[in-house]
């Protein structure tokens, strides 16, 4: 009854949403690419797919994919000869899950919780084991892995307090959905309480900490910094302001802050990273009317241009964020000042980066926690803060140093979540799907 319910409730959302996302292909040609794999065309071929036992992760977009990749790192240990499938739901993320994730044997695109299409895509990717990262419940979806007797694994579970309040509301339905997961591991004791409260029963919920640690930890490099400190042209020893995953009504505050700076700093850097690349040129604006000097943006340089002598630089390519923190004298991370619920702090902080953030923190609230104990987290409440703050660090190169190392050392201690996600998956797979002969 629940299922014919909700797919009514899909249609009539399909008489709206459908011509939306119509025009906004047409219009810009977001989208496209990934429309016909996630209608179940242009999937790879059984080859590709080869392998046992057959593991399909999903990561919804690009936040997802660092986590899934030391989980899926993991898994191919234990399972050296698996067909394991990563999934996403962006195109961004697709783009990162190729370079993150090369272990994978295939990358594909989760598909529309159209029962027919799940039903084509689950058939070819034939499944042992579903292993959804975060909280990613499609209803369709699961009830078909359900019936196929594919198993079902949450790893690396979160539920913030938004998306609480919705599911709590409409708890009678969603219990239904989690009857299918067979174990869920979570990042925290607050999300393990939220998941029970929505339905699924307390034993199969399991606290093992964050997977996204792993993946920051091993991405640090002295080549990765090197490469995007000569493509930025950006010499040692150079402050620099990286203000990262930006949102409306945040750069406004940062270019403010970085005028005042100069005022005393007339060398300082800026580098800035809206959250939504295609805001490129809209930031481009920004930048000159606050009259802080010229700008260039990354996509130019990659088209041949150089920076000369610009104070400003526009990250404005996907896949670059965790790159450019390396730069970073200080940092400021977006989604903050607005209450958009905060971005991935921990990126910056992998790097030794004391970061800044506003207080609308609410999706991170235990990376926010972490670096706050060690002082490598500061929250401001406005732009006024901001440059406050910034300034007690620069005035203080060695607690910045300091409290820069302590807050990579906390990144570097929380690492092995992806291990017990793995391990997790395995008994799954040994205990309820394999035999214990595996």
């Amino acid at each position: 009854m629940w299922s014919v319910l909700y797919n009514a409730l899909l249609a009539a959302a399909a008489l709206f949403v459908v011509p939306y996302y119509g025009a906004r292909m047409a219009l810009t040609g977001k989208y496209r690419r990934s429309i016909g794999p996630k209608l179940g065309r242009g999937l790879p071929g059984a080859a590709a797919l080869a392998g046992s036992p057959r593991i399909w992760v999903h990561a919804v977009s690009v936040g997802e994919v660092t986590a899934a990749a030391p989980v899926v790192t993991a898994l191919r240990e234990r399972f050296p000869g698996a067909s394991i499938v990563l999934s996403t739901s962006t195109e961004t993320g697709q783009e990162m899950a190729q370079t993150l994730v090369p272990g994978a044997s295939a990358h594909i695109y989760y598909p529309l919780d159209i029962p027919a299409v799940c039903r084509r895509v689950l058939g070819l990717v034939n499944p042992d084991i579903f292993v959804p990262l975060e909280t990613e419940l499609w209803p369709n979806f699961i009830r078909i892995c359900r019936r196929r007797g594919t198993r079902i694994v949450m790893v690396n579970g979160r539920i913030s307090p938004r998306s609480f309040g919705r599911y709590r509301a409409t708890r009678f339905f969603w219990k239904r959905v989690l009857a299918a997961v067979a174990e869920a591991g979570v990042i925290s004791a607050v999300d393990a309480e939220r998941l029970a409260a929505i339905g699924l029963p307390a034993d199969r919920i399991h606290c093992l900490g964050n997977a996204k640690y792993d993946g920051l930890a091993a991405r640090v490099s002295p080549a990765i910094a090197g490469e995007i400190a000569e493509t930025l042209g950006i010499a040692p020893g150079e402050e620099v302001l990286v203000a990262g995953s930006t949102h409306a009504g945040e750069e406004e505050v940062v270019l403010e802050v970085y005028r005042r700076l100069l005022e005393t700093r007339p060398a300082f850097k800026l580098i800035l990273i809206p959250r939504h690349c295609e805001r490129g040129a809209e930031v481009a604006e920004l930048i000159r009317r606050a009259g802080v000097g010229d700008c260039i943006s990354l996509s130019e340089i990659r088209a041949g241009g150089c920076r000369r002598g610009e104070r400003v630089v526009i990250v404005d390519v996907i896949g670059e964020l965790f790159k450019v923190y390396s730069l970073a004298t200080v940092v400021f991370c977006g989604g903050s000042l607005v209450p958009k619920g905060g971005q991935n702090i921990l990126e910056a902080a992998a790097w030794g980066k004391v970061v800044c953030y506003g207080p609308h923190t609410e999706d991170f609230r235990d990376e926010r926690a972490l670096l706050e104990e060690v002082g490598a987290g500061i929250a401001v409440r406005d732009g006024g803060e901001l440059f406050g703050k910034i300034g007690e660090l620069l005035a203080n190169p060695a607690l910045l140093r300091q409290r820069g190392e302590a807050g990579r050392q906390a990144v570097a201690a929380n690492k092995g979540a992806a291990a017990r996600y793995a391990d997790l998956v395995a008994r799954v797979l040994r205990t309820k799907v394999m035999g214990s002969g595996l």
